[in-house]
């Protein structure tokens, strides 16, 4: 069974643990870092907030395009950036 992660500023995340989700809070680009790089392989959809998707973007693109090979999970992972 597929998870969905978030990863952000833990005001911003810790409620999406209520709904079940893999919650990682991060405060700086470093623990956005270490996130991203321990999420499991089930994780099938991962939610930025908007500090984390900056924080992160050498790593999943410009926001625009995301490159399957440079997602956890591989091709079949959505990376959504909350608004």
């Amino acid at each position: 069974m597929s998870r969905v992660a978030v990863i952000g500023e833990e005001a911003q995340v810790r409620g999406y643990q209520l709904a079940g989700a893999l919650v990682f809070p991060a405060e700086d680009a470093a623990g956005a870092r270490a996130a991203w790089r321990s999420l499991p392989a089930d994780v099938a959809v991962t939610v930025l907030t908007r500090a984390a998707a900056g924080w992160l973007r050498d790593v999943t693109g410009d926001g625009a395009a995301h490159p399957p090979d440079r997602l956890p999970g591989g091709p079949g992972v959505l990376l959504v950036v909350m608004p």
